[in-house]
C-alpha cells in the first residue's frame, strides 16, 4: 500500500485534558488519521513516541517539567517523527519555526488549520529529502528559540538515563562542565549526569544570582564555593565544597571580583 493510501499515525501531548480531548476529537473526524495515543506530559510523550514510532507528533509547547522543546531534546535521534508544535501565540517561537520550516498550530486550534498540518505532514513524508532533514530542522528551531532567551528559568533539568528520564533539581547542581555540546552536571551528592546541550543556551535559563559562568566551559553554583584563590595577573581559581577546582577566565575574573569580592 502506498504512503498516500496509509493512515497518518499521530500522537498528541498536552498537559491539559480539555486540549487533548479537543485535538483527539478533531483527529477522530479525519478518516486518514490513526491516533496512536495521548501523553499528559513531556516525559510520557518521549516514551509514547519511542514506543509507537508515529509519523507525526503534536506537541504542546508549554508543558510543565518537560515542555515540547524538551521532548525534542530527549528523543533518540532515530525515533524523531515529524513534529508540529501547538502553542499560544509567541513571536519568538513562530519566527524560529518558520525559519526552519517546522510546522506549528496556534491555540485555540481550528479544525481547518489542523487539517492543513495533517496534509502537510503527509506531503513531507513522501519527499525523502525533507524526511532526512526533518529531525535537524526541528532541533535547529529549538536552538533558535532558546537562543532568543525568552524561556522561563529552569527549576529542574530532564536527564536521559537509558530508557528513563530523571528530573534533576537545579538547586542540587554544583557545577556544569562542557565537553563540546555535551554537558556534565555534578550534584551535591556527587552524582554526575550528562545531557546534550550547549552551555550558552543553558546559561540563559539559570538564575544569574545563583549560577556564575567561570569560563567558556564551566558554570558553578555560587552557594557551593568554599574559597577563591587569587592567581597572578589578576586571575582567580575557585574551589568548591566538593574540592573541584576551576580556573576563572580573565573576563569572568573581573565579573567575579565585582559580584562576589566587594562589599
Amino acid at each position: 500500500m502506498s504512503r498516500s493510501a496509509d493512515k497518518l499515525r499521530v500522537v498528541i501531548a498536552d498537559d491539559e485534558r480539555p486540549a487533548r480531548s479537543f485535538l483527539a476529537a478533531i483527529l477522530g473526524r479525519f478518516g486518514d488519521v490513526d491516533l496512536l495515543g495521548e501523553a499528559v506530559n513531556g516525559m510520557e510523550a518521549v516514551t509514547l513516541i519511542e514506543s509507537k514510532q508515529p509519523d507525526l507528533a503534536l506537541l504542546d509547547l508549554q508543558m510543565p517539567e518537560v515542555d515540547g522543546l524538551g521532548v525534542v531534546r530527549l528523543l533518540k535521534k532515530n525515533r524523531m517523527p515529524l513534529v508540529a508544535f501547538v502553542t499560544a501565540y509567541d513571536e519568538y517561537a513562530v519566527r524560529a519555526f518558520e525559519v526552519n520550516a517546522v510546522d506549528y498550530i496556534l491555540k485555540p486550534v481550528e479544525s481547518a488549520r489542523l487539517r492543513q498540518t495533517i496534509d502537510r505532514a503527509r506531503e513531507r513524508l513522501e519527499h525523502e529529502e525533507y524526511k532526512s532533514e526533518a529531525a535537524e530542522r526541528v532541533r535547529a528551531a529549538v536552538s533558535d528559540y532558546e537562543a532568543a532567551g525568552v524561556r522561563p528559568l529552569l527549576e529542574r533539568i530532564p536527564v536521559r538515563r537509558h530508557d528513563e528520564i530523571v528530573l534533576v533539581p537545579v538547586s542540587q547542581i554544583v557545577s556544569i562542565v562542557a565537553d563540546g555540546e555535551i554537558l556534565h552536571l555534578r550534584t551535591g551528592t556527587n552524582e554526575t549526569h550528562t545531557i546534550a546541550y550547549r552551555l550558552r543556551d543553558l546559561a540563559v535559563r539559570l538564575d544569574a544570582t545563583r549560577f556564575m559562568r567561570l569560563s567558556r566551559g564551566a558554570i558553578i553554583n555560587v552557594d557551593t564555593i568554599r574559597r577563591i584563590i587569587r592567581m597572578p595577573g589578576g586571575l582567580f581559581t575557585v574551589v568548591l565544597n566538593d574540592n573541584q577546582e576551576f580556573p576563572v577566565s580573565r573576563l569572568q575574573s573581573r565579573l567575579l571580583r565585582d559580584q562576589l569580592l566587594r562589599l
